[in-house]
Parts: structure tokens; sequence; C-alpha cells
């Protein structure tokens, strides 16, 4: 797992990079958002290079054995090949593969690039809403022979669901595999708590993702009240 040093520096990468932008977005779920992520915005080799390397430190320690590195068309693909190339650096060669939206009927064909998704697989994508993308992952995978190890993520919303669980709990518990992220909700308010002070725009910001959290999202209220529930 990524240390607060390592978060840090990735955080300031994503705002640079306009990846984590602030304002109000209206998101699938018809939420207004203060904040919105889009991994598409790493545009450049340097900013790749970077954000492999934080799905390699993420990796590094976590007890996950895994010979293929798989990321969902579109997104998913550049942070497999990504972090593929990170972890070869770090020592660990794995396979690197992705999938087709459309089977391939000419040429060498099929579904998949890259190496065979079989054995022991990692997914890799941007970030979890719903979780729809993952799962058909996961039946593409699956059907090819594949055993789905654990999905690793660049940042994990904390919303809470209808249920009052988030997407990433009900995934983890549907897949029975670890479901983890680089970044939270929380790493994005602690670095906007940090950097806050004398930045009138960063302060405002922070108030109107902490109002959201409240609302829509898993924190001290949230687990307070579930605390409560339990007595």
């Amino acid at each position: 797992m990524l240390n607060q040093r390592q978060k840090r520096a990735l955080l300031a990468l994503m705002i640079e990079r306009k990846v984590l932008t602030f304002g109000e977005f209206t998101l699938k779920s018809g939420r207004q958002s203060p904040y919105f992520f889009n991994l598409g915005s790493i545009d450049s080799g340097s900013a790749m290079q970077r954000l492999g390397e934080s799905y390699a430190d993420h990796l590094e320690g976590s007890g996950l054995v895994f010979d293929v590195v798989f990321g969902p068309a579109y997104k998913g693909i550049p942070i497999a090949v990504a972090a593929g190339i990170a972890l070869a650096h770090k020592g660990e060669d794995v396979g690197i593969a992705f999938n087709r939206k459309e089977i391939k009927n000419h040429g060498e064909g099929g579904r998949f690039v890259g190496a065979a998704v079989t054995g022991r697989v990692l997914i890799v994508d941007d970030v979890l809403t719903a979780g729809t993308a993952i799962r058909e992952a996961v039946q593409l995978v699956s059907g090819a022979g594949g055993e789905i190890i654990g999905v690793v993520i660049a940042l994990d919303r904390q919303e809470l669901n209808k249920s009052g669980r988030t997407a990433v709990a009900d995934l983890e518990d549907e897949l029975g595999v670890p479901v983890t992220s680089l970044l939270c909700l929380q790493d994005v308010i602690e670095y906007l708590d940090l950097t806050a002070p004398g930045n009138k725009d960063y302060e405002a910001t922070l108030a109107k993702i902490l109002s959201y959290q409240r609302t829509h999202c898993v924190g001290q209220n949230h687990e307070a009240a579930r605390a409560e529930s339990a007595l």
C-alpha cells in the first residue's frame, strides 16, 4: 500500500494533470459532486510512468501473487501496461493483457490482446462507480480460464449506495477477493486540509467536499450511526 508521502505525491500529480478537478459535476447517478476524477487526463509518458510506479508501489508487500495484469478496455489498458513495466523494474515480470470491446474476426482474431488470460489474474482500472466494467472483465477472464485474485483501482469515491454500502465493499464480497485503491476520498480530504491554509479556493473546495462526504459517503458520521444501531 502507498504511504502518506506517496499518496500526497500522487495527488499532486493528479491535480497538476487535471485528473482530479474541482467544481460542480453531474455524476452518472445524478448526484452533484464537487470533484471529478478522470484518469484519461494522464496524457504524457512521464505522468503515465509515475502512475504505473504508484500501482507497483501499492502492490509491493500486498501479498497478492499473480501471473497476469489485466486492464479492461479502454482506460484499464494503459494502466495495465504502465503497471506491468513498473513491476518489471522492481524485478517482477508478469504478463500484460487487455480485452477488445468487439471480437476481432480477422488476423489473429479473438477477444484478448497480450498474455494468455490464464492462471492468477489481477485486474487494474481507474475508478469504481457501480462496478459494471469490472464485473464484465471478471466474466471475460473467468470465461477464459483465469482466476481473479484481486482488483486495484486508482480512486475509491467511498460513496454509499441504496443499501448503505460502498460499491467497493459490494464487489469485494461478491468476488471474494481484495478490492483496493491507491487513493480514496478521505485521502483527497486530508491532502486539501494540508494545502488549504492560505488558499481560499482550496478552503472552499474542502468545505464542499466535506459536506458531500457527510451526505453521500463513508465517514465518521456514517460509522457512528452504524455503531449506534448495533447497540
